[in-house]
């Protein structure tokens, strides 16, 4: 057996499936901005910017997953593993126009994190999924924003 398979496994294609399929609300929310009347524009805008808190929360939590297998954690973990949920709560608050640039910027900050954080600890070869699905839903929040 290939020891650099053993260390880095493929990624599932579970795992695969399911993190595409988390694209759906961020694209179809993107769409809806751009489609639907003035009436409904708030709910469309409210509905991305609050999945998109909800990815980056997720996001920042990994990195707790990461502590929890440490028996001696740094406290950077932890400490990032909250910041994006804080900057995601900030961001659903605000106007919509501004809210979906830093739910886009912060998909940006957590995948540049993760780039120095997930090879110390094993996951490196989650790097290359987590790149395609942050940069379309970036992308997303980007287009949403522009569509306020």
């Amino acid at each position: 057996m290939n020891p650099a398979a053993a260390y880095h496994p493929p990624i599932s294609d579970t795992a695969r499936l399911l993190g595409h399929l988390g694209l759906v609300p961020f694209v179809l929310g993107a769409l809806l901005v751009w489609v639907v009347n003035a009436e409904a524009h708030p709910y469309a805008t409210l509905a991305l910017s609050a999945y998109a808190a909800v990815i980056v929360s997720f996001l920042g939590g990994i990195h707790w997953g990461l502590a929890f297998r440490i028996s001696a954690p740094p406290a950077q973990l932890f400490v990032w593993g909250v910041v994006p949920s804080l900057v995601a709560w900030l961001a659903v608050m605000m106007p919509a126009s501004a809210g979906l640039v830093v739910h886009g910027v912060m998909l940006i900050v957590c995948y540049s994190v993760d780039r120095r954080i997930y090879p110390a600890h094993g996951a490196a070869h989650w790097l290359t999924l987590r790149f395609r699905l942050s940069a379309v839903a970036s992308l997303c929040c980007f287009l949403a924003a522009a569509g306020t």
